[in-house]
């Protein structure tokens, strides 16, 4: 579960500091009644002269605070006091009490503590389906939504998808519950005026308002990235809530905002309902997240490649690599052909193409459009899904890490030159990912290389194994990786059971 998690990017010479909006402050008190039913329904779009009121007044019932307990494994070495000050530690103790305990033995090892958070969400069906952010309830204990009235409810996690960081709760009560409808986010335009509402500081629900400021931003937090860019005043806590249209319809999930300081500064990310209903509809039916495949590696083209291919601008996506038996392999696809239009859709820029191909339906015939040899080519190519890819080493790994769905490797000469890893890197790389397994619900994939399990480093295989199966006799819960790519490092909580 990650608590106002401060996610770092770094462009150049300056920090833009991306902010995930889960909160870590009291449960707060709510107020207000609800009525069952489509919380829109009949409303006629407003008119901002005469305030936004109806609309709040008919979409509010539906949305809802998420209360989170759970149990997260921390590194002595952050607060810098642990082990080393006792003074400052019997402080925190004494204010915070035993979620800052030490455990008995090494001062340096990770160890585990209680948190409690707090989020959004909001309801979508009569039944009791909510919609909240994979990074509210991430790693939870217990789960508990609570609506605008104070009615408290136990909630059951139904399913998750890391890479959208969308999550689905079913609660289960006295229904019909009051619900929102997802809108067309592809209709929003930059300036239309929207409104936000959740959860910020835990100070229960809040409304507020502001126009879309931008479309189709990446802000580096996974290769899906599509959001939009809004201006409301969301806050830590809102993580989760709905972005309504003037005819209280979602248009997005508040989820991020950009902040030097861990506060609104009018700069607010949401995941746009297009994606969010795709997801959330798999989630519903089966419990996970099937994507297109189509098996290529891709790059950027540059206007230099685009002039050495012939091509009269700089667009689409140059293909580097077609895997062995993809679909793409299967349909003709070459290295050197750049992707112009996938499924009718435009390919303005390379990182447009792996959402569109995300988000196509699986075994779905498309039209390809290619630049190849001077001229456009049309290509038929069935799209896969998640299984196709190639993950069989993994699937019959029964080492302690492929049960959790990585295959490792030493990081030898060739694995170095088949990921790209620098000479100075250190670790044991990561050459696949099994579908729908820990290690791909916690964002792992290929190339990335293990530095260390807890405090311990490790360089071999044997060492990541052997550390897992520590763990687990331990009765441990999870294991804690610090993982790099790229010259980034992160920490990763992988669950054991």
């Amino acid at each position: 579960m990650i608590n106002s998690a401060l996610i770092r990017k770094y462009s150049r010479d300056f920090a833009i500091i991306f902010v995930f909006l889960a909160s870590s402050v009291a449960t707060p008190v709510l107020l207000a009644d609800t009525d069952a039913g489509h919380a829109a329904e009949g409303l006629p779009e407003v008119n901002i002269a005469d305030g936004f009121a109806d609309l709040v007044e008919a979409v509010k019932p539906a949305v809802v605070n998420i209360s989170v307990t759970g149990t997260v494994t921390a590194s002595p070495g952050g607060p810098g006091f642990r082990g080393q000050s006792p003074e400052l530690e019997e402080f925190f103790k004494r204010f915070f009490g035993d979620q800052f305990k030490m455990p008995d033995g090494d001062q340096n090892s990770p160890f585990e503590r209680k948190t409690t958070a707090v989020g959004s969400g909001f309801v979508i069906d009569s039944e009791g389906l909510v919609v909240t952010n994979n990074h509210v309830i991430e790693d939870a204990d217990e789960i508990e939504v609570v609506f605008d009235d104070g009615t408290r409810i136990p909630a059951v996690l139904k399913g998750t998808d890391a890479k959208t960081d969308l999550a689905l709760l079913e609660i289960k009560g006295d229904s019909p519950f009051p619900f929102v409808k997802f809108g067309d986010s592809e209709a929003a335009r930059v300036g239309d005026w929207v409104v936000a509402i959740g959860n910020p500081f835990g100070l229960g629900g809040t409304t507020t308002k502001g126009i879309i400021s931008a479309r189709g931003r990446d802000i580096r937090s996974g290769p899906l990235d599509d959001f939009i860019q809004i201006d409301a005043p969301i806050n830590r806590g809102n993580s989760g809530g709905p972005l309504f249209n003037m005819r209280g319809e979602v248009i997005g999930v508040n989820s991020a905002i950009y902040s030097p300081n861990g506060g609104s500064v009018g700069i607010g990310f949401a995941i746009p309902s297009g994606m969010a209903s795709n997801v959330i509809s798999q989630l519903r039916d089966t419990g996970t997240v099937q994507r297109g495949y189509l098996g290529v590696q891709i790059q950027s083209v540059s206007e230099e490649i685009a002039d050495s291919l012939g091509l009269s601008k700089a667009r689409g996506a140059l293909v580097t690599q077609v895997i062995e038996d993809s679909p793409a392999e299967k349909a003709g696809v070459e290295a050197g052909d750049i992707i112009l239009r996938f499924d009718g859709k435009e390919i303005p820029r390379m990182r447009e193409l792996p959402k569109i191909v995300a988000l196509t339906e699986t075994n779905k015939e498309v039209d390809l459009v290619v630049w190849r040899n001077e001229k456009e080519e049309t290509i038929r190519v069935s799209v896969g899904g998640n299984a196709d890819i190639k993950t069989a080493s993994v699937e019959s790994d029964t080492s302690e890490a492929g049960k959790l769905g990585m295959s490792l490797a030493a990081l030898d000469e060739d694995n170095r030159q088949k990921f790209g890893i620098p000479e100075e890197a250190t670790g044991v790389v990561i050459t696949a990912i099994k579908a729908n397994s820990p290690a791909s619900e916690r964002g792992l994939s290929r190339g990335e290389l293990i530095k260390k399990i807890g405090n311990n480093e490790v360089s071999e295989t044997e060492q990541v194994n052997e550390a897992i199966a520590d763990a687990k006799e331990n009765d441990k819960n999870s294991v804690l990786l610090l993982v790099e790519r790229d010259s980034r490092v992160r920490y990763v909580v992988i669950p054991l059971e």
